[in-house]
């Protein structure tokens, strides 16, 4: 397979002159994006933002994300990115060029408690997206996780993460086999889940509003405690949890979302130690923070095997 050209600020600067139509000077200011954000995209300037799909794989993702995007847009109530102009860049390789949504990260900026109402109505509108029309664009289908399978993966880093001091292991034994069985996902409830609700793909402005949500490319039909478990890494789980359940969400999703959540900082923070994770070490360190922020319900094995589910369980 042909190797893919390796962007440059100059090959960049190229592409969004003749987008932009800028004249041959020294061209719009642009510069790799940092916080999180995948190592092909490029700020252009204060207002737009460029990504390019570096292989085949992403590529078709990316045509997707175009196509995605224009069919969530009237069910989310946050900004979802807009391109002004896409092709290739490169054979074979898409880009687009986005207009920037205004406001800051979610690795910056605190969410409030209004910015909780945004991210339940996010939850909200995903949950309406038909999922037929979904389909129809190639958006895939992703079967839920087996939380016993994490739940084990977790118990061995735990252990990892204790000779370290990074986490005391005796906090896991709150998650129980029965308890992990319980919160299995329950059948018929796929809905369009994001799948990466990072603190970095959340805009936030400086009033803790959730402005905009980024990064749609993972987007698939699944469980929608990911999206939960999502949103207690980058916010916390609290704020999480209100905000799933102000959507509807009852118990056992709320609580499924949160062990995820929970069992996912424990595996991503052990192999960062052992250097095996691309994400820097402070920020696995935050998300196992905000995973472990206590919520009201927090006693799983009580659940009612009837009606878990009803909102009115929820905290």
């Amino acid at each position: 397979m042909t190797q893919a050209p390796t962007p440059t600020a100059d090959t960049v600067r190229r592409l969004v002159r003749s987008l932009l139509k800028e004249g041959e000077g020294s061209g719009p200011d642009v510069r790799p994006a940092t916080g999180g954000a995948e190592p092909d995209t490029w700020w252009v300037g204060a207002r737009h933002v460029l990504r390019l799909a570096p292989d085949r794989e992403a590529a078709v993702r990316r045509r997707r994300e175009l196509r995605l995007r224009d069919l969530v847009r009237p069910y989310v109530p946050v900004a979802v990115p807009t391109s002004v102009a896409h092709g290739e860049w490169a054979p074979g390789l898409p880009y687009t060029l986005d207009t920037r949504v205004p406001g800051g990260s979610g690795e910056h900026h605190d969410v409030s408690a209004v910015g909780e109402a945004d991210l339940a109505a996010l939850l909200t509108g995903l949950r309406e997206v038909p999922v037929r029309q979904a389909e129809a664009l190639g958006v895939p289908r992703a079967a839920p996780r087996s939380l016993e399978s994490l739940r084990k993966a977790a118990d061995r880093a735990a252990g990892r993460l204790a000779a370290a001091d990074e986490f005391d292991p005796a906090r896991l034994a709150q998650l129980t086999q029965a308890a992990a069985a319980q919160l299995g996902a329950q059948p018929g409830t796929a809905v369009l889940v994001h799948r990466g609700l990072t603190a970095g793909h959340l805009v936030v402005s400086a009033d803790g509003r959730v402005r905009g949500v980024l990064g749609w490319t993972d987007a698939a039909l699944g469980d929608p405690a990911e999206d939960i478990a999502g949103l207690a890494l980058a916010v916390g789980s609290p704020a999480a949890v209100r905000a799933a359940t102000l959507a509807g969400y009852g118990a056992r999703p709320c609580l499924r979302g949160l062990w995820l959540a929970r069992c996912d900082a424990i595996v991503h923070l052990a192999e960062g130690l052992t250097g095996r994770s691309a994400v820097p070490l402070p920020l696995l360190r935050t998300r196992l923070r905000h995973a472990w922020e206590a919520i009201l319900l927090e006693r799983v094995t009580e659940l009612r095997e009837d009606g878990a589910d009803d909102a009115d369980d929820a905290p």
